[in-house]
């Protein structure tokens, strides 16, 4: 952790949370099943107070949440970050009816949040939703279409469903909806992944919802979904981070006692090199991840810019770092139940969700190039 970029009651945070991690999270993800939720973890994670701090802390609070828990158990990391990526449009636009029906659930652990942007033919193009909000009335609609990609689906118990109300008006005709999973005509199906969470599809059948159920306004659900993503992309990084640390700090230990050649790996300086290497990245993402924590919480005007950067650096030096690990560790690391074994099916992933590398570049790129125009 880099002490001379947090302040020692930080530090002292982060180290307390690894240690939770370690003594009641991680006990409780080796008796989950995976590809289900884990509704004891997220009892526990609410007994604890973490799942609340979702709600009261900024962005550097949330990715040194992030970051500590998935240095240890990333399971239990993706459980935290999963609830308030789904009910963080609650918090920030929710009514105050909605946030008393949802949020101390949430905060509880008892009911589970899920974040339903992504269409079969609406990823990185968010704004191509496709999912419609057919008018019934006045202040009333009825969502036909599907969503898939979805995390915690079939099995949370409240999504935030952003739907087109408008057709042809692009990311200007969007509505975000809070829906609860028993609203007639809703129904999942989960979907065999490369995850250790549920990831499934939805399908909208004439599900009525009311203007009590957007979170917002109507039309301006786009602002909705790109506030949340501003946020929780760096945190993102965060969580990427924390894989990256956990790789090192393994591959450290190992290569520094594993004999080789009359010496340890960590005598050849070609290991010595890459270990460095790894490092050396880990440490410049937790740093671009901080300043871009840190923007948001300042409300700087160039959070989008920023947010992608993180998410970016972070998630691709993560991969690049638990290969690495992989490598230097040989066969053993492909063990089933291995750290890196793990982490290797983890760390590729964030990659994509939340915007894939592409569209982070997209972003950074479209900035500068508007930045250079306003210049001029």
């Amino acid at each position: 952790m880099s002490a001379f970029s947090l302040d020692p009651d930080q530090v002292r945070w982060c180290a307390e949370l690894r240690a939770l991690a370690e003594r009641h999270l991680r006990p409780l993800v080796d008796d989950g099943e995976p590809g289900r939720v884990n509704r004891p973890l997220l009892t526990e994670l609410g007994r604890q107070g973490l799942l609340a701090r979702l709600f009261t802390s900024g962005a550097l609070d949330l990715c040194l949440m992030r970051e500590s828990l998935a240095r240890v158990c990333a399971a239990a990391e993706t459980a935290l970050a999963l609830q308030g990526l789904g009910a963080h449009p609650v918090h920030a636009h929710g009514t105050a009816a909605q946030r008393a029906r949802w949020l101390p659930e949430v905060s509880a652990g008892t009911a589970v949040a899920a974040f339903a942007l992504t269409e079969p033919d609406a990823g990185s193009d968010a704004a191509a939703l496709a999912l419609r909000a057919a008018p019934d009335g006045p202040g009333r609609w009825r969502l036909d279409g599907d969503k898939c990609w979805i995390s915690n689906a079939p099995e949370a118990d409240v999504y935030t469903v952003f739907a087109r109300t408008t057709p042809d008006a692009g990311a200007r005709g969007v509505t975000a909806f809070l829906v609860p999973a028993d609203r007639l005509g809703l129904t999942g199906t989960p979907l065999d992944m490369l995850s250790p969470h549920p990831i499934g599809t939805l399908r909208f059948d004439a599900v009525p919802v009311t203007a009590a159920d957007v979170l917002g306004e109507p039309d301006r659900g786009f602002r909705v979904a790109m506030g949340t993503l501003n946020l929780f992309r760096p945190s993102v990084g965060a969580f990427a981070v924390g894989m990256a640390q956990a790789a090192l700090d393994a591959t450290v230990a190992h290569t520094a006692r594993r004999g080789a050649f009359g010496g340890t790996l960590s005598d050849l300086q070609a290991v010595a090199h890459q270990v460095a290497e790894m490092a050396l990245r880990t440490e410049a993402a937790r740093l671009l991840v901080y300043a871009a924590a840190t923007a948001y919480d300042e409300g700087a005007a160039d959070v989008p810019r920023r947010a992608a950067m993180a998410k970016l650096l972070a998630t691709e030096t993560a991969q690049y770092v638990v290969d690495t690990a992989v490598q230097l560790h040989g066969a053993r690391a492909l063990r089933r139940g291995h750290l890196l074994e793990h982490l290797y099916r983890e760390v590729r992933a964030p990659r994509i969700y939340e915007g894939a590398s592409e569209v982070q570049r997209d972003i950074i790129a479209r900035h500068l190039y508007a930045s250079q125009r306003e210049e001029q």
